[in-house]
């Protein structure tokens, strides 16, 4: 178990500077907070897949670890954030002097 811990770590890792290397505009957060996801995220997946599958299949074990860490990484991602991708229905800025009147509504 020892030396499996070691891959995931690493695995994590791996994954974890794919994704800030990969995509940086969408992973707004902290650099560490982004990388101690995926390492978090690939020990306990593979620990979790370590115990579940008794550990008989180490290569499946692995590929866990890499899946978890992949899909809790990119829980994370913000796409929306990314320069040049805010959609087209966000709000403006104010513009001097384009103040509206309130909106009144129709009696019932």
């Amino acid at each position: 178990m020892l030396v499996e811990s070691i891959v995931f770590a690493l695995i994590g890792l791996i994954v974890g500077l794919t994704a800030l290397l990969a995509l940086p505009a969408y992973f707004p957060a902290a650099r560490g907070l982004t990388l101690g996801t995926a390492l978090a995220a690939a020990l306990v997946g593979g620990a979790v897949a370590h115990f579940s599958l008794d550990g008989h299949y180490p290569a499946v074990t692995i590929a866990s670890s890499a899946v978890a860490s992949a899909v809790l990484t990119s829980a994370l991602a913000r796409p929306d954030l990314a320069a040049g991708r805010a959609p087209a229905h966000r709000h403006h800025p104010h513009r001097a002097g384009a103040h509206r009147a309130p909106r009144r509504h129709r009696p019932a």
